[in-house]
């Protein structure tokens, strides 16, 4: 399984916090839809699977000393031909290494840009007392912004899911607010259940945010995944 694999390299590297990539792989392994991303460890490689996709792309830096990737330079979005691909690959290359001179840098993330849709995010932490605890607002830099989250213990029905996606404050603007295109609020719903089974059943999760999530008319899809595992000393 995707999933053995990917657990027992980070282990056998001693570190906790899994790849954008390797967040992905485990998530769609369980059924969860995800934004492909591949690896690229030199610009011949990013520009290669850049064609193979098709345009336009989005780059992002793959290391584990990079926490804030936009923060640091480590994003390029939409580029649209292979020129503006290897430009970018040297970029992010030159502007991290300037903000984070230590960091090690395993290569680029190249995945294709996913068509925008309403931000959501769905995240989980632990909580000492409660154990996983699963998180729904409205994603992207809103919910650092407005917070405008809600909560639920694992594991969730989907009566639950549904709860929690009406009671945040932004609900209207997965209605279709002013015209807008509304989101698949149903999907959602089994995307929130989805979320929680998969954590009930992966303990060595610690902490877990898929943001954002764009959200269609016709489903959604996670564009940005992040995964991080208890150390062992806490399994």
């Amino acid at each position: 399984m995707i999933k053995d694999e990917i657990l027992s390299q980070a282990r056998g590297e001693k570190r906790t916090q899994l790849t954008e990539i390797e967040s992905k792989e485990f998530l769609k392994e369980a059924g969860i839809p995800v934004v492909e991303a591949k690896l690229a460890r030199t610009k011949k490689e990013a520009v290669y699977l850049s064609k193979e996709m098709g345009f336009p792309i989005v780059l992002k830096v793959i290391s584990p000393d990079v926490i804030h990737k936009s923060d640091s330079g480590g994003v390029r979005l939409g580029l649209k031909n292979i020129t503006q691909v290897g430009n970018a690959f040297s970029e992010i290359v030159t502007t991290v290494k300037q903000h984070y001179p230590k960091a090690k840098i395993q290569g680029i993330s190249v995945q294709k840009m996913a068509r925008p849709g309403v931000e959501v995010i769905i995240g989980m932490t632990k909580d000492a007392q409660f154990g996983p605890v699963l998180m729904f607002g409205l994603g992207g830099i809103l919910v650092e912004v407005l917070k405008d989250v809600s909560f639920r213990i694992v594991p969730l029905t989907k009566k639950d899911a549904r709860e929690m996606i009406k009671e945040i404050k932004g609900y209207p603007v997965l209605e279709g607010y002013r015209g807008q295109e509304a989101a698949d609020v149903p999907f959602l719903e089994e995307l929130v259940v989805k979320v929680s089974d998969f954590v009930e059943k992966n303990p060595e999760i610690k902490e877990l945010d898929l943001n954002p999530v764009f959200a269609y008319k016709d489903g959604a899809v996670a564009v940005d995944a992040r995964i991080i595992l208890e150390s062992s000393a806490e399994l």
